[in-house]
């Protein structure tokens, strides 16, 4: 018995027990917790169904911390969801490589304010466009606009530039110059615009031609926007999308969990930076 349980790399004991029925079966993992989450994280999956395991996680934890409860470990959630086959499918394709060739993430809020736009189409044909500007260190939206069956105007872009500022500072002139990086478009590069940043202690920067992956903290909220509230909503016209866009963008800010704020959402993330303060 010896040689037989060097060969199969199990103790003598072991080989003994199996040999006499005498091995305990392995069981599959369970715990009494399981019988509780498991609800929660159905219901979270189906309200959102592009979320993976570790967004899930956040979002449970949020909730079980609000009613007083434990956090589960995301390992606990990630077997769970595995077992009830609550998983997302991977999509089978490789990510092309591309080059970063600027600084993308601050190290704290108001420093730089990244811009770009996104446009998607509704049931009927109907083109939406949304503008949009995020803090390049806590991911917060500060400010949007969004028009149907329209290009994003100078126009557009300046009375989002007035508003976040008057969000973040509560007046017309940020306290010190903040980069705003955008794209080469037109509405940006205007003239009148550049001025008008200046006139808020803003500054105009630009990504190099053709490499928008220089913009890359843009360019990640427009894959998320798409991926976790336009293509899971209903959208049959204009009309109808043009009131959930604030909606979707509320919520991206108080409870879309990110990988780079600890799986704090943007507003969790400012609020926690606030009471270290």
């Amino acid at each position: 018995m010896t040689a037989v349980a060097a060969t199969l790399g199990v103790s003598r004991a072991n080989l003994h027990d199996r040999l006499n029925g005498n091995a305990k079966p392995r069981r599959g993992y369970h715990k009494a917790q399981v019988a509780a989450v498991l609800p929660r994280i159905e219901r979270l999956v189906a309200e959102r169904p592009t979320y993976g395991y570790r967004r899930i996680t956040a979002v449970l934890n949020r909730e079980l911390r609000a009613a007083g409860l434990p956090p589960a470990n995301h390992k606990r959630v990630y077997r769970i969801m595995k077992r009830n086959n609550l998983l997302l499918e991977r999509s089978g394709f490789d990510r092309p490589e591309r080059i970063h060739d600027g600084k993308v993430i601050m190290m704290r809020s108001n420093l730089r304010w990244c811009s770009d736009g996104l446009e998607f189409t509704c049931w009927n044909g109907d083109v939406i466009r949304l503008a949009f500007l995020i803090d390049a260190h806590d991911r917060e939206i500060i400010s949007w606009r969004a028009v149907a069956n329209a290009g994003i105007s100078g126009s557009d872009v300046r009375d989002m530039l007035l508003e976040a500022v008057e969000a973040r500072f509560g007046t017309f002139r940020a306290p010190e110059i903040i980069e705003v990086l955008s794209d080469n478009g037109s509405a940006y590069t205007a003239k009148e615009t550049r001025i008008f940043a200046r006139q808020l202690g803003l500054k105009s920067c630009f990504t190099p031609v053709a490499s928008p992956q220089s913009n890359g903290m843009s360019e990640a909220f427009v894959k998320t926007l798409k991926r976790d509230y336009v293509r899971v909503n209903p959208l049959p016209n204009a009309e109808t999308v043009l009131r959930l866009i604030g909606n979707w963008i509320e919520d991206y800010n108080e409870n879309h969990p990110h990988s780079g704020l600890k799986w704090k959402s943007p507003r969790e993330f400012i609020r926690a930076e606030t009471e270290t303060a």
